[in-house]
């Protein structure tokens, strides 16, 4: 998961943007009107999934051909009466009657420009919103926020075709729960439904992953092996941390799904498969394109749809949900979440999203107070960790076997326990210095960078 964001806004406008509370329901409709070209507007009435991005890419529902404009320039979002702009970090700002924003919110009349573009914000008088999904869920993906809900619209217009789909999200929102959503409530359902991890496989061993090999194809090839395009004939394949695929790789997958055709590695023998691709990523694939990491043309055949999920500071209305849903699906009696802890987490920012709330909640219900979800990335990074906190608690392993968690759960606990602890103590006692504490464990720095970076969530 990643490391905690900054979450505070340099809002210049009217009112600040508070991430405590719920985002209030779509309660106006807004025109986006270009000064200089009066035939080009933009309607924002609360039937959008998500925020609108308004850049040069081809993601962007407005798009705008102007020099001065990043690909991803800024965002726009209906927040009850008002729009919310986000400037996503744009090479030349997003500005509000002359004034250069971070995050703010208009209600009419101003002028946003973006590069050398204005674009007059205009209310829509006598418009009702487009009233949002009452449903709390699209298949197993959970959430009544107003961030979630917005969402399952296009979901279901999604999952009832077989096009292919970039799903984009910080670490932990529930991407890959999506991908598999899409693919039960879609007509590829009774198929496989296949995911290939870029970040999970070493970058030699990523072709024959995907497309399989032939016996002796290579060094440890003794038998043949289908790669994840054939697993997922008939059904869907997410690729996961596709962001992450090196540029070599990116041309073979891009040719594989034009085609819908492939070799495996050592083969000479042409494979075609029917595959429904879904992608995730956790980066912006715009500003891959632009440094020259990631293909153009891959990136454009893949977002022929696109969802953002929220992050889950965004979404605070569902923390509680969440929490009495992975409470109750792990076991836990529901009278035994207290409000207390409810209210702490849901005052808690949550860097790493939807999946350190579930681990959260796991380790409120094994180990009682060890589950507050409490960040120990300070202390790792200065070597400062108390003794208390280097210490393994040896009363874990009790409590996980009185839990009666599933095996492969109650090992995970244990593991992270134990290695929360040992790197913990390994950098307090060489001031935090990673290099000298990874030669004392005998392992190299970058796997001890790859154990910090999954507890420091």
């Amino acid at each position: 998961m990643p490391d905690d964001f900054d979450d505070d806004f340099d809002d210049l406008s009217t009112q600040t943007a508070s991430r405590f509370d719920p985002t209030p329901e779509p309660s106006a409709t807004f025109l986006l009107r270009d000064v200089a070209h009066a035939a080009h507007s933009f309607t924002i009435d609360g039937s959008q999934p998500s925020r609108l991005l308004i850049g040069q890419s081809s993601v962007c529902p407005i798009r705008i051909q102007d020099r001065l404009v990043s690909r991803r320039h800024a965002a726009i979002d209906l927040v009850g009466d008002a729009l919310r702009i986000t400037d996503l970090g744009s090479t030349n700002g997003t500005w509000i009657n002359g004034i250069a924003v971070k995050d703010a919110f208009v209600r009419g009349g101003e002028r946003i420009r973006v590069g050398e573009t204005e674009l007059y914000v205009e209310r829509s008088a006598g418009s009702a919103p487009v009233p949002l999904e009452p449903q709390m869920q699209f298949g197993r993906l959970l959430g009544a926020s107003t961030e979630m809900r917005r969402l399952y619209g296009l979901c279901k217009r999604l999952s009832a075709s077989t096009i292919g789909v970039i799903i984009e999200g910080e670490t932990g929102t529930g991407k890959e729960v999506l991908a598999e959503a899409l693919h039960e409530e879609g007509p590829r359902s009774r198929g496989p439904f296949v995911v290939f991890d870029c970040t999970a496989v070493p970058p030699s061993l990523v072709e024959s992953e995907l497309f399989g090999h032939e016996r002796g194809a290579f060094t440890g090839a003794v038998g043949q092996r289908k790669g994840v395009f054939e697993q997922a004939h008939e059904g869907t394949l997410l690729i996961d941390e596709i962001g992450d695929l090196e540029l070599p790789l990116q041309s073979k997958l891009l040719r594989a799904i034009e085609r819908a055709e492939f070799r495996r590695v050592g083969g000479t023998q042409t494979i075609r498969v029917d595959v429904r691709l879904i992608a995730a990523t956790r980066r912006n694939l715009d500003d891959e394109v632009q440094a020259g990491r990631f293909r153009d043309d891959l990136f454009h055949r893949l977002a022929i749809a696109r969802i953002e999920l929220p992050p889950l500071r965004d979404r605070r209305g569902d923390i509680g949900l969440l929490a009495r849903h992975f409470w109750k699906e792990l076991g836990g009696n529901e009278h035994a979440l207290s409000p207390d802890i409810l209210r702490r987490w849901e005052a808690y920012s949550w860097p790493g999203n939807v999946r350190e709330l579930r681990n959260a909640v796991t380790r409120q219900l094994v180990l009682g107070t060890e589950g507050e979800p409490v960040s120990q990335a300070a202390e790792v990074e200065t070597g400062a960790a108390s003794a208390r906190g280097a210490e393994l608690d040896l009363d874990v392993l009790r409590r996980v076997l009185a839990s009666k968690l599933p095996f492969t759960r109650a090992k995970q606990i244990v593991l992270d326990t134990f290695e929360r602890a040992y790197l913990a103590q390994a950098l307090a006692e060489h001031g935090g210095d990673t290099q000298r504490a990874a030669a004392a464990l005998g392992i190299g720095r970058r796997y001890l960078n790859m154990i910090r970076a999954r507890h420091d969530r």
